[in-house]
């Protein structure tokens, strides 16, 4: 037969007056711990008594009870009801609920005490998070839950940011794979895709931290306290749409920008409104840029203005200032330490007095009309403008006579810069003319710094190329020395009147310094470097003794350094490069890119956003994807803003080898003949019957051109 279980019984509960209850010695808490008793008052005038006290009747020395409980565990509630009933806001006699232990009991008063401090189990956080989420999603303003849980309002709001990330990574962290300090990291931005992606890619690292989450989370925005964000005003960006990650847990200089092009797009504004606000000075041209160059002003001639006078006011008001800082300063003179608030004084004259030395300058008109002005920001975020430079095409030129054939002469003057119908300023954003209406369906020339950057990029590439093939290098260097020898007369300079002048860049993109060739010619450039003796005389002997391929392989690299496929403004004034010297140049370095072999797809380049397709103009992005994937492809993208149009040109671009026409290599003549106007470029015929084989993929030495080569 089966033994029957015996069934527990509670213990009693019933409301008991206050004034019937005292504490009792057994309670095991002698530590303050957690919140203070007054703030447990305060929680308990608001929502009443959540949980009841655990009494014990009083009994006297024959075992009869007294009619007073003692309280073994609840003893911090019972103060905090004590402190009511002291400031009237509880009646001495109000009921209290408790649970009535039985005095027979055999279990001790400081076992149920320390029972029920120890076998309560605390919160997990994410639990708290979620609560908060769930009071403030039905209705309960963050302030309002701040006071009734006696927290400061950041952290209400920091653990509302905590519940709003995504439920992925809460589950992870919820079953102990995150630690809060990651959690906290993943909070500066709301894109739960985002957070879910870094967590992704830092699954495989072996490191995690929080830092590193940040800088992912971040990699694609502009921090706060960028000059760009500074100039605009995050309030204007804030009110153009704009996003701004903030980071509740940390100091975060003011948080990040999240959309960069509105960033971008509301720095151009503002500086071009400036800028046209300046063009009514009269400038002849205006240079905007977020950050000016450092040698921008190389080659101009700076005017010299005179500083503006100071006013009757503004004098009276600098002496004014300067007689009270005398004055602040001869009072205090012996004091170690100046009062706050003097010394706030000081720096406030100091300031002002500072406004008057940076006094504007005034120029002559006729100076101005030729002249120009840098504008850009400034380090502290602040516009900074530049004013009075000219270029050198636009100086003055004598009066001088020109004679034509039938001998009378033709005066050549200076336009006069102050006469009607001077156009207006040029102003050019990023080294870039100011744009046209963008939507023509017109398909524009490329802008001159483009087509600069996109030939440097070919230059560097085409400079591997010759390097690595000797044979057409030799053949380049040896067509420069004979048309030297045989047709004009050498640069002085030297036992030998040969030499290479290295071709640097004026306009390059970005992304130059990283590219293939670039690497290719620096592992090669320091690869020799390692080798070869730094004395002179050592340096002979050392040649001496190379090898043939070693010594064709150095020509080469040497040479290499010279070329020049570079698309340059042409000088009109005839001090520089003419137009002539501009379509020769390019000639040959096509010449020589077919000798070579140049393939710019190989070279490491490709369209992206950046470097080309965010440079040029919608109908110039339609048409390199009508070339590249078809007229259905260009369809699917001509709807969309040019922002959006180029991001999707330049995923359908990827991996198809299309280029732009500076970088494409150009199509040989037919007849394989030099053009008529150029002077001696072929090869004599002697050379030109060189027994030696091209190598792989090169052209016959005829048809390379030393002049792409920058040497005298």
């Amino acid at each position: 037969m089966a033994t029957a279980v015996q069934k527990i019984t509670l213990c009693a509960s019933r409301d008991i007056p206050f004034n019937k209850l005292i504490l009792s010695q057994a309670n095991v808490r002698r530590v303050k711990a957690g919140i203070s008793v007054e703030e447990l008052a305060q929680d308990i005038a608001r929502r009443g008594l959540l949980q009841g006290l655990n009494v014990r009747p009083v009994v006297d020395a024959d075992g009869a009870e007294t009619g007073m409980f003692e309280i073994p565990a609840g003893g911090r509630r019972y103060r905090a009801l004590e402190l009511l009933v002291k400031g009237k806001r509880l009646a001495k006699t109000a009921p209290v609920p408790c649970v009535v232990r039985d005095p027979s009991t055999d279990i001790l008063a400081e076992d149920d005490s320390l029972a029920e401090n120890i076998q309560r189990v605390a919160l997990h956080p994410l639990d708290q998070f979620r609560a908060f989420q769930a009071m403030r999603e039905k209705g309960q303003p963050e302030e309002d839950i701040a006071a009734a849980f006696f927290v400061p309002v950041n952290v209400v709001k920091q653990r509302l940011r905590l519940a709003a990330v995504s439920d992925t990574l809460l589950d992870l962290y919820a079953e102990d794979g995150m630690t809060l300090e990651q959690l906290m990291a993943f909070t500066v931005t709301h894109d739960h895709t985002r957070q879910e992606q870094v967590w992704e890619g830092l699954a495989r690292s072996y490191s995690k931290e929080p830092y590193q989450i940040r800088r992912m989370l971040t990699e694609t925005t502009v921090r706060a306290s960028d000059k760009r964000a500074q100039f605009v005003g995050l309030e204007a960006y804030a009110d153009a749409g704009g996003v701004i990650m903030r980071d509740l847990f940390q100091n975060d200089d003011g948080g990040w920008l999240e959309d960069v092009a509105l960033l971008d797009r509301l720095v151009a504004d503002k500086l071009k409104a400036e800028a046209e606000i300046i063009a009514t000075e009269g400038w002849k041209w205006i240079s905007v840029a977020v950050e000016t160059p450092y040698d921008c002003a190389y080659g101009l001639r700076e005017l010299t203005g005179i500083p503006a006078e100071l006013t009757t006011d503004e004098q009276a008001t600098q002496e004014a200032l300067q007689a009270e800082y005398a004055k602040l300063e001869a009072e205090y003179e012996g004091a170690d330490e100046l009062p706050d608030e003097v010394d706030e004084r000081l720096g406030e004259i100091e300031t002002a007095l500072a406004a008057f030395d940076e006094r504007p300058v005034i120029y002559d008109p006729a100076d101005i009309a030729r002249a120009g002005v840098f504008v850009s920001i400034g380090a502290d975020g602040r516009l900074s403008v530049d004013r009075g430079y000219v270029r050198p095409e636009d100086e003055a030129p004598n009066v001088e006579a020109d004679s034509g054939e039938d001998g009378d002469e033709h005066p050549t003057t200076a336009s006069d810069p102050t006469a009607p119908g001077v156009q207006r300023a040029v102003i050019t954003i990023g080294g870039q003319a100011e744009p046209e209406d963008d939507e023509e369906d017109v398909i524009k020339p490329l802008p001159e710094r483009l087509v600069g950057e996109l030939t440097a990029h070919r230059t560097l590439a085409l400079r591997d190329a010759l390097a690595a093939n000797p044979h057409v290098a030799v053949t380049a260097l040896l067509h420069k020395l004979v048309l030297d020898t045989f047709q004009r007369t050498s640069s002085s300079g030297g036992c030998l009147e040969a030499s290479v002048r290295h071709v640097f860049f004026p306009v390059q993109a970005a992304d130059l310094k990283d590219s293939p060739p670039a690497k290719a010619i620096a592992e090669r450039q320091e690869g020799w470097k390692a080798d070869m003796p730094g004395d002179e005389d050592a340096l002979w002997d050392w040649l001496v003794r190379l090898d043939d391929a070693s010594r064709t392989a150095l020509l080469a690299h040497c040479v290499s350094y010279g070329v020049n496929a570079l698309s340059e403004k042409v000088d009109r004034f005839g001090g520089g490069l003419s137009q002539h010297g501009l379509d020769r140049r390019l000639t040959q370095a096509d010449r020589l890119a077919h000798a070579v072999g140049l393939d710019m797809v190989e070279a490491g380049w490709r369209p992206t956003v950046d470097n080309y397709l965010g440079r040029v103009t919608k109908p110039r992005i339609l048409e390199a994807v009508r070339e590249a994937k078809g007229e259905q492809s260009a369809q699917l993208i001509d709807h969309l803003k040019k922002a959006d149009m180029a991001k999707e040109a330049e995923r359908l671009l990827d991996g198809t080898g299309w280029l732009p026409e500076p970088l494409r290599l150009a199509v040989a003549e037919a007849t394989g003949e030099p053009d008529a106007g150029s002077e001696a470029e072929a090869l004599p015929a002697f050379l030109a019957d060189d027994e030696d084989e091209p190598a792989d993929g090169a052209a016959d030495p005829d048809e390379v051109s030393a002049h792409a080569i920058a040497a005298e």
